[in-house]
């Protein structure tokens, strides 16, 4: 059985005004962010292991 995040990529809305932007790894629409086309979850999970370009852990 599929998951339902990949259940609702696959839908094409009605009218395009009801298109939601979700990520692209896992499916979820909120906390999603525009530059990188990923929710903060999984950018967080990539920006740690090092395979967000231009991106790297704050420490002071």
């Amino acid at each position: 059985m599929a998951k339902k995040s990949t259940i609702a990529r696959q839908l094409t809305p009605k009218f395009p005004g009801r298109a939601v932007n979700r990520c692209f790894k896992c499916g979820r629409k909120r906390g999603y962010m525009r530059d990188f086309d990923l929710c903060r979850i999984c950018f967080r999970e990539l920006a740690n292991e090092g395979k967000v370009p231009g991106i790297k852990k704050s420490s002071w």
